[in-house]
């Protein structure tokens, strides 16, 4: 059997494949090419009225890449996951390489949610996200949506489309349009560390000028 390595699996997230577990204790990886991909829009996830009161009232603050161990950790800590140990050292690989990056979201000094997920050119491939205070992943994926737009990414992969994800905006496209949009992305520039997070106020502004 052939290793997988960091540069092997940014070849697959090139081709439109990406790699899943069946629980945390499975070492083995199995490969995924779904007919339809979940997409989210860069920039313009959806907000609702009462996520907009939230995050006046709630407090919080966001960084990114701040504690990307953290946030797999808690993506991972679920009674069923895909992500296991092989996967865990990948991600932190990809992190090290540049590739792999984590949007961490803070009470305090509590990290009660986040997102990571891996960049290649133009791409983000979103792998998971999590929340320990309710509406936490919500945030994340808010504060996600401007700074992909505000660094140059345009294709947003959430590999498969889901209830929570197509409340915010998201929707699924097939394999053919996913693939064409891919392989602009990558040929395209994008640097997710090219500039910080707005805080909360001004995230709050940029929301209403382009709701």
């Amino acid at each position: 059997m052939v290793e997988l390595t960091a540069e092997r699996l940014l070849l697959a997230y090139a081709q439109g494949v990406f790699p899943m577990a069946r629980s945390a204790a499975d070492p083995e990886l199995y490969w995924f090419d779904p007919p339809e991909r979940g997409v989210l829009p860069v920039g313009g996830v959806h907000v609702s009225r009462s996520m907009h009161r939230f995050l006046r009232q709630c407090g919080w603050r966001a960084s990114i890449n701040s504690d990307f161990d953290g946030v797999v950790a808690g993506c991972a800590d679920r009674e069923e996951t895909w992500i296991n140990a092989d996967l865990i050292e990948l991600y932190r690989e990809l992190f090290q390489l540049g590739h792999a990056h984590s949007l961490e979201i803070y009470d305090g000094d509590e990290l009660v949610g986040g997102t990571y997920g891996v960049s290649l050119g133009a791409a983000f491939f979103a792998e998971s996200m999590f929340s320990r205070r309710p509406n936490a992943s919500k945030v994340a994926l808010i504060w996600m949506s401007s700074h992909l737009r505000r660094t140059g990414f345009q294709l947003w992969d959430t590999q498969y489309p889901t209830e929570h994800l197509t409340s915010m905006g998201g929707r699924a496209i097939l394999r053919g349009e996913y693939r064409r949009r891919l392989a602009q992305a990558i040929r395209s520039g994008a640097d997710f560390t090219a500039a910080g997070l707005p805080d909360r106020q001004a995230l709050l502004q940029e929301m209403t000028q382009t709701s």
